[in-house]
């Protein structure tokens, strides 16, 4: 599954992105907590090598909490300042701005000892596409300021707002890499909606998303569709049998008695990516491998 999926905006956020990073003190990386390094851009890494930089594993309460502790362990053992969020309900505010202090302790500190207590820290908000990040947004400024859409690409300009506690900060559109060449990475992106659907098979991302579930969390789908899985691990042939039998079970019937395979991947996609399967993450870290 090669993804060749970089619009000309990206690469334009990327240009932009390279020169603003010298007026910001602090890099703060939005995730989608249930695929978390899939969610990161390989690019940031070169970009902000030298900033301070916090990770914010985002839709928090879509993701397995157990693991969501393992990934902020795990990123905090490589040296990042993390929180976990809900963009959707929760006030983060006080959370976020404790932990950007944290963060930027040091230039803090050297700010009040020159007697620049009172200079504002400035932050750039990135994230890949459709990882929430303009309502998390939203929820840190408690208004509607940023757009946001369940739909990848929608931030096409960068914006400055300021926040309580001497914090100034930049959304950046979402900017994916120019070429995602992982199959694993490609899918885990496409299943949580940073992929545009229009540009790929739904059956087959489907069928892949079953095959995942399936190690992930195979009490998920038997306890949603009702049709009972006989082992954690299918070839993409067992996956389809699979969704047809889903199809069958929820009465998805094209005329002739056929099974609706298309309206059933559409279902399957949209209820993974709502929420309506429990709380799942796709992907575990190192340690708990």
């Amino acid at each position: 599954m090669s993804i060749n999926w970089y619009p000309g905006h990206m690469a334009k956020t990327r240009r932009l992105m390279l020169e603003d990073m010298g007026q910001v003190d602090m890099v703060c990386e939005v995730m989608d907590a249930r695929i978390p390094m899939a969610s990161r851009n390989p690019d940031l890494g070169r970009i902000a090598a030298h900033k301070r930089r916090m990770i914010a594993l985002n839709r928090a309460d879509q993701a397995d909490p157990k693991l969501t502790a393992r990934w902020a362990e795990h990123f905090r053992a490589e040296g990042y300042t993390v929180i976990e969020t809900d963009s959707q309900r929760g006030n983060f505010l006080p959370q976020f701005s404790a932990a950007a202090s944290v963060c930027c302790q040091d230039l803090l500190e050297r700010n009040a000892a020159k007697g620049l207590s009172g200079k504002r820290i400035r932050i750039m908000i990135f994230g890949v596409p459709n990882v929430g990040k303009s309502s998390f947004i939203n929820r840190l400024l408690n208004k509607k300021s940023a757009i946001a859409a369940d739909k990848p690409g929608v931030t096409r300009k960068k914006q400055w707002f300021s926040l309580p506690g001497g914090f100034d900060f930049m959304d950046t559109p979402g900017m994916l890499w120019p070429k995602i060449d992982d199959d694993a990475t490609g899918y885990k992106l496409a299943f949580t909606g940073t992929i545009r659907d229009e540009i790929l098979d739904q059956e087959d991302l489907a069928c892949h998303l079953i095959m995942t579930l399936c190690r992930m969390a195979p009490a998920a789908l038997s306890e949603r569709y009702g049709v009972p899985l006989e082992r954690d691990e299918l070839t993409i042939g067992e996956a389809f049998d699979y969704l047809e039998k889903m199809a069958a079970s929820r009465g998805f019937r094209i005329s002739g008695g056929g099974v609706d395979i298309e309206r059933m991947s559409r279902v399957l996609m949209d209820e993974f990516r709502s929420g309506k399967l429990g709380r799942i993450t796709l992907e575990a870290p190192p340690e708990a491998r």
